[in-house]
């Protein structure tokens, strides 16, 4: 399947959650946000989210600083 990530579009296996994706893009423990078409996803939703072909998402790192 195909999913635009930050406007990029990249092939993944199927079936792939949220959780799987931030998995598979080695975010998991580090401090993001995830968008999915057009709406935020809570971290506590990611395991159970599915995505689909087309699905576009954008993924947002925290950035500390002062």
């Amino acid at each position: 399947m195909n999913l635009v990530i930050n406007g990029e579009t990249r092939p993944f296996p199927e079936p792939l959650t949220v959780a799987g994706l931030v998995d598979t893009l080695g975010f998991v423990g580090k401090r993001i946000a995830v968008e999915k078409n057009g709406d935020i996803v809570p971290r506590s939703r990611y395991a159970e989210t599915p995505l689909a072909e087309g699905d576009r998402l954008e993924i947002v790192g925290a950035v500390g600083g002062g």
